[in-house]
């Protein structure tokens, strides 16, 4: 409990400096330096190894970062022999990794449901030698370079400051802000939602949080934006810290007639995606490069096969996704074309 309190706190004091850190304080590393040489891409070929991906959910999020792995595996020519869906249940995690290992895959790819209790999960696949790769996070109690690869994850203080200048564009720089963020011990959207706080507080003098709440559950997303905008009605923005909660926020302003209130939210998503094109609510939603979240940790992971050592936190960089950008952005982040319908809308 003691080392996850440091590493909280380390994490927390990284963040506040304005540079993201993993789960247990590690220092980032860009995606764009982890590379092969042509002599490395051939000796993994050579190596005939195998791959299996063992998801915590599918999603957009998910697909995107099993496409980028997908295309680099085939690419460096080691066969994917078994792909899992857990549908965020540790339990099924844990047999769908026994599942697995029947096909003796050279790596897995994945990412932990529960990491507290993921060292039970991923055991039987490192005590088999298999080269484990994570995205976000890593069991609790797994070394890196011992008992895993790496972790490939956001440029989390990237994207929560790209939030923070994006509702700074829409508001012109000056307003009232309500801050919506996830209460929970969740080192992924603390540092976002920190880095949006910090980005409005240090650089834009004229905009003010003065309504804060707390999620801890998004299927309260709805009551908690309800209470904000009657105690605040003349709210000129509200940042939500991810794009479903910020769903409940955007028809909740739709109900009170109110058009003028801008939403700021993370991740990529259809309905938000679709009121931002025809000029609502959405102002702007901060995606990340998920494709390249798959295609580095297949890569730094595949590497390892051959000797080649991966830093212990790699991070994909973001982008702001506007009414302007959102076709160039979805391709950016999930690597496929933007939906029919909001294409449909920008016509």
């Amino acid at each position: 409990m003691l080392s996850a309190l440091v590493a909280l706190v380390a994490a927390n004091a990284f963040a506040a400096e304005g540079t993201t850190t993993g789960p247990n304080g590690e220092k980032p590393t860009p995606a764009k330096s982890v590379v092969l040489t042509p002599a490395e891409e051939q000796q993994i070929k050579d190596g005939k190894y195998t791959a299996a991906l063992v998801w915590h959910e599918m999603s957009e999020y998910t697909n995107a970062v099993n496409s980028g792995a997908q295309d680099e595996l085939k690419r460096l020519g080691i066969r994917v022999v078994a792909q899992t869906d857990a549908g965020f249940d540790a339990a099924r995690q844990k047999s769908d990794v026994e599942t697995v290992l029947a096909k003796k895959p050279s790596i897995i790819l994945s990412l932990p449901v529960d990491p507290v209790s993921a060292a039970t999960v991923y055991d039987p696949a490192r005590q088999a030698g298999v080269k484990l790769g994570f995205v976000d996070n890593s069991p609790a109690g797994y070394v890196q370079d011992k008992d895993y690869v790496t972790i490939v994850s956001d440029d989390l203080f990237q994207m929560g400051n790209k939030a923070g200048i994006a509702m700074a564009d829409a508001l012109g720089k000056q307003g009232k802000v309500g801050y919506i963020f996830h209460d929970a011990d969740f080192y992924v959207t603390n540092q976002r939602d920190g880095a949006f706080k910090h980005t409005i507080e240090q650089d834009y003098p004229d905009m003010k949080i003065v309504a804060e709440a707390g999620m801890a559950d998004p299927a309260r997303s709805e009551e908690i934006a309800q209470a904000m905008i009657t105690q605040h009605p003349d709210l000129d923005g509200i940042y939500v810290t991810w794009a479903e909660p910020a769903l409940s926020v955007l028809s909740t302003l739709r109900a009170a007639g109110n058009s003028h209130t801008k939403i700021v939210t993370l991740d990529l998503n259809e309905p938000a995606a679709l009121d931002m094109v025809k000029g609502g609510n959405v102002a702007a939603l901060i995606a990340d490069e998920a494709y390249d979240i798959g295609v580095t940790l297949a890569r730094a992971t595949a590497a390892s096969l051959i000797g080649k050592k991966a830093a212990p936190f790699i991070v994909v960089d973001s982008l702001a996704v506007t009414k302007d950008t959102v076709k160039d952005g979805w391709k950016r982040s999930l690597n496929k074309d933007v939906p029919a319908t909001v294409a449909a809308a920008m016509k």
